[in-house]
């Protein structure tokens, strides 16, 4: 769990990635815990809590248009696992 000052330094570019492993993460979690292999339910909001600090950041930035960002960047890493 990171606090807000450091997603503050990141580069735009860096915090759209960072969302993006973040929610993947959390997805992992909830697997785990569908699974009951998830040893630390308090991850799973810890996870929510960082996606959160991120959507705060962007938000100060004046993002705009942050899931459709979002969806570009999962659409690229997928072509790019692919091929």
């Amino acid at each position: 769990m990171k606090r807000i000052g450091s997603y503050r330094d990141m580069k735009t570019e860096e915090l759209h990635m960072e969302l993006d492993r973040l929610r993947r993460h959390l997805f992992d979690l909830r697997s785990q815990a569908v699974t009951e292999k998830l040893e630390d339910a308090s991850r799973i909001g810890k996870a929510k809590k960082d996606i959160a600090r991120v959507f705060t950041v962007m938000n100060e930035r004046g993002e705009k248009n942050i899931e459709q960002k979002q969806y570009h960047i999962e659409s690229v890493g997928t072509a790019k696992a692919g091929g």
